[in-house]
């Protein structure tokens, strides 16, 4: 069973509550029908009520188990404005000004998942990445202990044995261009936590560049050198279970005869589940080559650092594309001693 189709399978035990800004977008609407469809949860839908019905009729798509919100009508608009201009980075904010900002259906639904009204955010359907990402940026506090929000993307390939059952999570591919040597390591880190939150097998990372555990003094190598060492101690200080290696080169850390061709050993080495690139160039470049040349599927740009679950989509991206973010970051959400039991906690 792919890694999606597990996840959903999850959240028909656990179902949560999936708030998509975009709600009239015909592809938002088809991927929450198939949210409903599959009890997964609640989808919400944000925008005019009346547009939401005629784009679902022309699709044919019944809204049963869907709901649909007015932010400007809504109920909760009024505390959502105290509770923006409470916010920290708010202070001294005048009411119309958080006011003209929670009428920004992203700032709306971002608020939403802050006080419990929702449990996820899937954003980016018609917006552009900074504005999809901002309100959440801003809104959403880190996780305990980490200083840096990233992303991932999960390549799901049909060829098992990469990765996690054929499961590979590539790290930043999305939000940090020229990420420093402390925020490597913390998206090393909270790339694995994820990985192992949804699959529950243990994150074997690579840190990659283009050589493999070279004598190489150039800047871009030496980082992930150093990265790989400070996520190491990281890892250590809070007894997470991972693997950790590198520099290594993306052939070496996922094929076996390659690793030992080029000397590189370990349990990383050939079987990496896990993937960090250097900087959000190599990222970003990989991730779209590897999709478009392949057809393989990919889910995401999914967040992560933070305290909340939130995914911001690309503008390109399918339903079939919506609907796996959806189910990634529904499971984010879910309890760790739920999906698997107390014994694996």
């Amino acid at each position: 069973m792919s890694l999606i189709a597990t996840l959903i399978a999850k959240l028909q035990r656990h179902p949560k509550r999936f708030v998509f800004p975009e709600g009239s977008d015909p592809r938002i609407l088809q991927a929450a029908r198939q949210i409903a469809s599959r009890r997964m949860g609640i989808p919400i839908l944000l925008g005019d009520r009346t547009v939401i019905k005629e784009k679902a009729a022309r699709l044919d798509l019944n809204l049963t188990g869907i709901r649909v919100i007015e932010p400007e009508r809504s109920e909760d608009f009024a505390e959502f404005i105290v509770h923006f201009e409470n916010l920290r980075r708010y202070k001294g904010l005048a009411r119309a000004e958080a006011e003209q900002a929670l009428r920004n259906n992203n700032y709306f639904a971002t608020m939403m998942v802050a006080t419990a009204r929702a449990d996820v955010i899937i954003s980016g359907a018609t917006a552009t990445a900074s504005s999809a990402l901002r309100p959440i940026f801003q809104i959403i506090p880190r996780q305990e202990g980490v200083k840096t929000a990233s992303s991932l993307m999960v390549l799901e390939l049909e060829e098992k044995p990469i990765g996690i059952d054929g499961a590979l999570f590539m790290a930043d591919c999305g939000v940090i261009p020229e990420p420093t040597t402390e925020q490597l390591a913390d998206i090393a880190l909270t790339t694995a936590t994820l990985a192992r939150h949804l699959t529950n097998a243990t994150p074997r990372v690579a840190m990659l560049s283009y050589s493999t555990r070279s004598t190489s003094t150039h800047a871009s190598v030496v980082r992930m050198r150093a990265a790989t060492e400070l996520a190491r101690e990281k890892a250590d200080k809070l007894d997470f279970e991972i693997e950790i290696d590198g520099e290594m080169q993306v052939d070496a850390a996922l094929d076996p005869a390659t690793a030992a061709t080029k000397g590189a050993s370990g349990s990383v080495a050939g079987r990496a589940n896990v993937l960090v690139f250097p900087d959000l160039n190599a990222g970003n470049i990989a991730s779209k080559f590897v999709q478009i040349t392949t057809g393989a599927n990919m889910f995401g740009q999914i967040i992560t650092g933070l305290s909340k679950p939130a995914a911001e989509i690309s503008r390109g991206a399918s339903a079939h594309d919506i609907l796996g973010a959806a189910a990634i970051v529904g499971c984010q959400a879910i309890d760790h001693r739920l999906l698997y039991g107390t014994s694996s906690a």
